[in-house]
């Protein structure tokens, strides 16, 4: 019988994943909550200093702690460095400088670029979802009125 760790796969590092993990745990953790603040309370001076401790703790985790984790996992674990020239399946990627018919070189330190900016588009674009949710919540949506063939509203005297 093979004994298969899966947390020794190729791609698999603990720590960019926990990291990842409890960002993003942490950065929704803000919706249970703000479900259950009464929308017009005013926030105390404590409440108000630790949301702001805490979303300066998630943001610090999400742009700072997990793209660094990967960035590490990508290094030394992947072995994604400069030198280390893309060829793709059957050469599709192979630059003309190799003989090839891929118009320029890209290393796979190029990809680790690539993946970082999407783990902060992930981030940028959970932050503004979270922000807009916050400000928006307990706004009730006027009921649609209904309107005639011509677009105006039908109201009934009554």
């Amino acid at each position: 019988m093979l004994a298969i760790d899966i947390l020794e796969w190729p791609g698999m590092n603990q720590a960019f994943l926990f990291s990842f993990a409890a960002t993003t745990a942490m950065a929704l953790a803000v919706i249970p909550v703000g479900k259950r603040r009464p929308v017009n309370r005013k926030s105390t001076w404590g409440e108000a200093m630790f949301g702001s401790v805490y979303a300066f703790g998630v943001m610090f985790l999400a742009f700072g702690v997990v793209p660094h984790q990967f960035i590490d996992h990508a290094d030394k674990d992947l072995g994604w460095r400069k030198d280390k020239i893309i060829f793709g399946p059957f050469d599709l990627l192979k630059p003309q400088a190799f003989g090839g018919q891929f118009p320029f070189t890209m290393s796979y330190e190029a990809i680790r670029d690539i993946l970082v900016i999407v783990i902060h588009a992930f981030y940028i674009g959970l932050m503004i979802y979270l922000f807009n949710w916050w400000q928006k919540r307990g706004e009730v949506k006027p009921k649609e009125i209904e309107t005639s063939t011509y677009g105006r509203p039908l109201v009934r005297k009554g």
